[in-house]
């Protein structure tokens, strides 16, 4: 089986997928990532059936949310880093797969391809990942779990005999691990992530404002002013939305340090997540973290200020991972260049 997996590689790219609940990233052996798209797909409302032919998906399909009329749907079919929607995930990986395999699968050979799901889900959730990917036209699918993945592409030393701690925090999930000679000791899958920054800011503009704002206006106020401590200059942004009391539209004016205090909730949750998890080490790993300290992955990971409060809250040294928002997908493509090496520690829907 092994030397017929190596000659149909000759026929096709193989690909790592970072399945995120908000952007899918994919990275191809040899060439690093070639696609980042947002988790979104339009379809006609009442069916399955995607929109423009199969193609509003990704950045097409994101540019709709909140936008659409009665007879269109923009869907995110994943929600906390697991499917919510079988076929629309099937439909959105039978896109990004073929147009990152379509021009170099010219004998029609499906890619072996590695994805990175979330620690803490079930088997019956690990089982959708994979018959969706092998519906979408995988040939063999690997699951690696996200905080190893990311670990890799963030460059930690993950296979010595010495403690590694990430806090990768996606759209969905965030990831908490101690890792330690190529696999996990101890870690824990939090349901709390970017989404619930941008809930939090949401429910903030309702209370605050009567103001209703959009998803993608949330996360607007979240990238440009949005902080876990004071960092450097004040900001201020105008937020644009929808009055509820006389229902029509309406701008108001806000201030970083009050979108602070709206995220205090999700960002206490993923520090208490963290100390959870340091609580658990073995004293031998737990000494290894005095010197090696955290590191932040994932576009959570951007927040202004999260390292200082992470580092208040542990008293150690935590740094942030060089282009935290590809760490995952380049830790697949590292999986993607060791395979032989590494396929025996990975889950596959393939006996080898």
């Amino acid at each position: 089986m092994a030397w017929l997996n190596r000659v149909l590689g000759f026929f096709s790219v193989d690909m790592g997928i970072d399945l995120g609940t908000c952007n899918t990233l994919v990275a191809v052996r040899g060439e690093g990532i070639v696609l980042n798209e947002p988790s979104v797909v339009a379809v006609k409302k009442g069916t399955n059936r995607v929109l423009n032919n199969g193609t509003a998906v990704g950045w097409k399909a994101k540019e709709m949310l909140g936008k659409t009329p009665g007879s269109i749907q923009a869907i995110r079919p994943l929600k906390d880093g697991v499917i919510s929607d079988f076929e629309i995930t099937e439909a959105m990986l039978k896109y990004f797969i073929q147009k990152v395999n379509g021009k170099a699968n010219f004998a029609g050979i499906g890619p072996r391809v590695v994805i990175a799901v979330p620690s803490g889900i079930t088997a019956v959730e690990k089982q959708a990942v994979e018959q969706s990917a092998m519906r979408a036209g995988a040939r063999i699918v690997y699951l690696v779990e996200e905080p190893i993945a990311a670990a890799i592409g963030a460059g930690l030393p993950f296979s010595e005999p010495t403690a590694s701690m990430i806090v990768d925090i996606g759209g969905g999930t965030t990831e908490v691990a101690i890792m330690s000679l190529a696999d996990i000791a101890t870690c824990e899958s939090l349901r709390v992530a970017g989404d619930d920054l941008d809930e939090a800011i949401m429910n903030h503009m309702k209370k605050t404002y009567n103001l209703m704002i959009g998803e993608q206006t949330a996360e607007r106020i979240k990238i440009e002013i949005g902080s876990a401590a004071p960092v450097g200059q004040e900001l201020s942004i105008e937020a644009r939305g929808r009055d509820m009391i006389s229902g029509l539209p309406r701008k108001v004016v806000v201030t970083s340090e009050e979108i602070r205090e709206a995220l205090q909730e999700p960002v206490n949750a993923i520090v208490e997540c963290c100390t959870r998890t340091l609580e658990r080490a073995e004293p031998e790993l737990a000494a290894d973290l005095v010197d090696n300290g955290i590191t932040l992955a994932g576009g959570g990971a951007l927040l202004r200020g999260l390292d200082i409060v992470l580092q208040n809250a542990t008293g150690m040294e935590v740094k942030i991972a060089d282009d935290p928002l590809t760490c995952v997908a380049r830790g697949t493509a590292v999986f993607l260049e060791n395979l032989e090496q590494w396929k025996d520690t990975l889950e596959s829907n393939l006996d080898q």
